[in-house]
Order: C-alpha cells, then sequence, then structure tokens
C-alpha cells in the first residue's frame, strides 16, 4: 500500500463545497470528497504551524510543553517509521518554515526533498532596497510589516503567470515526482501547500474571480494578525470593503490552489494508483478572515479555524453514507498513517489510529479532545459542546525540550534554571527554560458555547450555564492530567490540579 498526505495550510472548512454550501469554486477537491471519507468533527490540535506538523511527525502533542520548534531526540519520526517497513518517503513542498531554524529534522526524516523556494520571507531573493520603488499593494502591506513586504516582494516580482506561483509548482513537482517514482517501490509521498496562506497575493483570473481586482492597490491583503497592536490599529482603520476584500483573495487563492491541486489527481488517474494508494488531504488549521474582529489562527480558538477539514480515501475501505462525527484530531494521522500501511500504531504517546474508524468497526473515537496555543489559552470539546480557557499571568512560564533553540514565538535561548525528567514517557531528560518573551493574543475570553445548537458559536453562555461549564472544565481537567501538564499550566489556566 501507497500513502500520499496532502496538506493544504490554512484551509478553511467553510469554504469547501465538500463541506457547505458556498461559492467558491474548488472542484478537484469536490471530486475528491466523493471517493473519501469525510470527517465532520475533525479538530486541531497544538497550533500553529510547525507544533501542528510535530504531532503528524511523532504523534506528540506539545502546546503545554513548548513552543514552536524542532523535532526532539526522542520524536518517533513518521518518514523514518516508514522507511523502516520497505516504503520510499519524499515531501513536495513550498513551506520555508522547514528549512528555518527552528525547523530542524523535520526535512531530515525523508528520503529526498523538493523544495519549492519563495514564499512568504523564505530568505531566497536579497530583500527590496528601502528606497526602492514598490507597487502599491506591497505600500499598503509595508505599512505594518515593512521588512516582511520588501521580502515578500523581492521574491515573486519576477512572476508573470500562474504557473510561476507556488500552488503551481508544488503540484506539478509533486506530479512529476509520482511518475518517475511510483512504479519503483511503496511510497509515501508528503505534498505540502503553503497556500492558502498569506499573504493574499493572487494572480488574474482568481484576483477578480470574487472581487473587483483593479482595487488591490488600495488594500492590504496581508494582515498584520500577530502583532496585537498592529491587529488593533488595522481594525480600527479598515473598512468593511477591506476586510471583504482580504476574503476574496483568500477564496481566489483557494480556487488557484485547487485547480494545480488537479495535477496531483491527475498523475494518480494517469498511473492507476487510486486502487493502491490511501490519500489524505487535510491542514494544519484555518484562517479567520475578519469573523469577530480576528484574522488568522490566534487564540481565542472558535470552531472557524479550529474545526477543520480531514478527507480520507482508502481503496479497501469505501466511504459509509453519512460522514464521521467521531471526535478526531491533527495528532492521530500519525498512527493513521502508521497503521494504513503496516505498521504498529501503538508507540504514538498521544495519536491514536482512525482505521478502526475507516474500516467500519467503530462510530466512536474520543470522548472528549483538547487544542490550543502553547503559553496561550486551551480549548476542549466533546462534540456537543465547548469551553475556551484562557491564560491568565498567575504563573511563570517554562519550555521543557532536550536543546536550547530560537523558537518562533518565543524566546528561548535563555538560562535554563532545571534539567530532569519532567515530561511522561520521556527517559531522556530535558531542559526547563523560562520564557519572558512571546506573542500574545488580543483578548483572553473564557467562553461556553453549546455546539449543537449554536454552530457559529455566538452565543458565550460561560455565566448562564454554571453547571455545564463546570463539566466542560473538569473534562479539560483531565485531558490535561492525561497530558501529563506541568504543575505551573494549571495555575496559568486558572484551575486546580
Amino acid at each position: 500500500m501507497n500513502a500520499v498526505l496532502v496538506l493544504i495550510d490554512s484551509l478553511n472548512r467553510s469554504s469547501l463545497a465538500a463541506y457547505a454550501p458556498t461559492h467558491v469554486q474548488t472542484p478537484n477537491i469536490t471530486r475528491f470528497a466523493q471517493r473519501a471519507h469525510r470527517f465532520d468533527q475533525h479538530f486541531v490540535g497544538s497550533l500553529p504551524c510547525m507544533p501542528a506538523r510535530r504531532e503528524i511527525y511523532a504523534g506528540r502533542r506539545e502546546m503545554m510543553w513548548r513552543p514552536w520548534g524542532p523535532l526532539e531526540p526522542y520524536d518517533r519520526r513518521l518518514p523514518r517509521l516508514l522507511e523502516e517497513l520497505g516504503h520510499r518517503t519524499a515531501i513536495v513542498t513550498d513551506h520555508y518554515h522547514y528549512w528555518s531554524e527552528a525547523g530542524n529534522g523535520y526535512l531530515q526524516s525523508f528520503q529526498s526533498t523538493t523544495l519549492v523556494r519563495g514564499h512568504e520571507t523564505d530568505a531566497w531573493q536579497p530583500p527590496a532596497r528601502p528606497d526602492e520603488e514598490v507597487p502599491g499593494w506591497v505600500a499598503r502591506i509595508e505599512e505594518y510589516r515593512p521588512a516582511q513586504a520588501r521580502r515578500y516582494w523581492a521574491n515573486v516580482r519576477g512572476f508573470r503567470g500562474e504557473e510561476d506561483y507556488f500552488p503551481a509548482r508544488v503540484f506539478t513537482a509533486a506530479a512529476q515526482w509520482l511518475r518517475r517514482n511510483a512504479r519503483e517501490a511503496p511510497f509515501f509521498l508528503q505534498v505540502e501547500s503553503f497556500d492558502v496562506h498569506e499573504p493574499f497575493d493572487v494572480p488574474e483570473p482568481y484576483r477578480s474571480m470574487y472581487a473587483d481586482g483593479s482595487k488591490r492597490d488600495l488594500f492590504d491583503v496581508w494582515p498584520p494578525y500577530q502583532d496585537p497592536e498592529a491587529l488593533r490599529r488595522f481594525l480600527a482603520r479598515a473598512s468593511p470593503e477591506e476586510v471583504a476584500f482580504v476574503g476574496a483573495q483568500y477564496h481566489g487563492k483557494l480556487t488557484m490552489v485547487d485547480r494545480w491541486l488537479g495535477e496531483l489527481w491527475r498523475a494518480l488517474d494517469e498511473l492507476g494508483l487510486w486502487e493502491e494508494t490511501v490519500v489524505v488531504l487535510t491542514t494544519d488549521h484555518g484562517h479567520d478572515l475578519g469573523q469577530r474582529g480576528a484574522f488568522g489562527k490566534q487564540w481565542p480558538h472558535y470552531d472557524s479555524h479550529a474545526n477543520i477539514p480531514l478527507l480520507v480515501h482508502h481503496p479497501h475501505h469505501p466511504p459509509p453514507a453519512e460522514p464521521h462525527r467521531a471526535l478526531t484530531s491533527t495528532v492521530d494521522l500519525h498512527a493513521t498513517l502508521l497503521e494504513a500501511l503496516g505498521g504498529d500504531p501503538g508507540g504514538s504517546p498521544h495519536s491514536r489510529s482512525l482505521m478502526p474508524l475507516l474500516r467500519g468497526e467503530t462510530r466512536t473515537h474520543r470522548e472528549a479532545l483538547l487544542y490550543g496555543t502553547w503559553g496561550q489559552g486551551v480549548g476542549c470539546t466533546d462534540g456537543e459542546w465547548t469551553v475556551l480557557k484562557s491564560q491568565t499571568d498567575a504563573a511563570p512560564l517554562y519550555a521543557y525540550t532536550c536543546s536550547v533553540y530560537r523558537s518562533q514565538v518565543a524566546e528561548t535561548d535563555v538560562a535554563p534554571v532545571g534539567q530532569g525528567r519532567f515530561l511522561p514517557g520521556v527517559d531522556l531528560p530535558q531542559w526547563r527554560i523560562p520564557v519572558t518573551r512571546m506573542q500574545l493574543p488580543l483578548g483572553r475570553p473564557d467562553l461556553l458555547f453549546h455546539r449543537a445548537e449554536d454552530p457559529l458559536q455566538e452565543r458565550d453562555l460561560w455565566d448562564a450555564e454554571p453547571g455545564k461549564r463546570r463539566e466542560m472544565l473538569d473534562k479539560l481537567r483531565a485531558l490535561l492530567d492525561e497530558e501529563g501538564c506541568p504543575e505551573e499550566g494549571y495555575v496559568r489556566l486558572g484551575l486546580s490540579a
């Protein structure tokens, strides 16, 4: 059996016709959904980009223990495990965080890599000079992201048509890899498109597909959501038309991604691989587009970016008539792919294989699940109810890791204050490193939602339903216990251990 894992970054399930009524055109994803198991209660785990990927590679949630960073030496790396089973492993990606300082160990797990350079702030081309004239849309970005705007512009200013853009290069390269290698040995191919990630810069015809593309120079297509103060200023200035334009460019980019995803499907068609290949399509998280005055995938983690798409084709197990309603999480992909390709999924600390669901042996998977961003709040859902518990400043914040590294989101390059075996089930000692600077969200609300009656999470019931609040906080606390949450983590969340 072969496997292809397709990760499309920042993919909103609400924009997919496979999941919801929408005006956004994604015919290739819709076509795939017709042959795939659809999971309706699939959620993020550790956010954002690299924490989510560590869950997939290592089967280990990290949100209670450390920020965005490399794989740890004790991680059982999925591509290596599949290589030991006799599979040829490869990755095709433009996700440049893999070759950043804090991304060590991920690409190195594969036998071969194809890297598409230049997305976002990838250090591919020298940045544009500060005195160099730039287009109006770059100048709008530059108001909040001066260095990032000129770096991105330097990378893409030579692009002439959509064939130059990143989805075209990624999916074309992946199709070429299949044509060269698919018949040589059983394989595991990971295909990652950093798009639909921002900046929402797209060529025609996609730029004008859902808005008047001629107005691009008037608007910021890369809102500064990572910086809370910059986001406040942007939201105070942005008109409804600008917010709508940003969403339209996201949707145009999604349609462009879908168009080039079709090249990968075409290769599977031509090579007759559907009958011998497990194909998984999912994302690391969604991306809010101005709902509730928010952009990105920041805390609090509403379903709009936390309840994510998962579509799985298995040639031996056709999908049931109805979508799966079982609670599943990003971390479960590790054990699922391992078992699907003949491995033992039992060694994953937090991952649970979805194969029993695919085989029709059960309709349930988890009673409740946990998700969040390290150092920030934590979400818990049982499918019917969701509690979002924000962090306080009542306790210090520590990173637990075998190495001292510079994270993407926090300062972890300071002197450790202790060493020990802090992580349950890990025999190697870890450093305990205090963290004094990190990115924090705009707000810290505690929220309770009845998803069954309020799927858009518009009515906060934290004060109105004290009994249900206690019940959900008890479930949250039990999951933290199961995770082995460090003592200060409970205090920071305002919970008793």
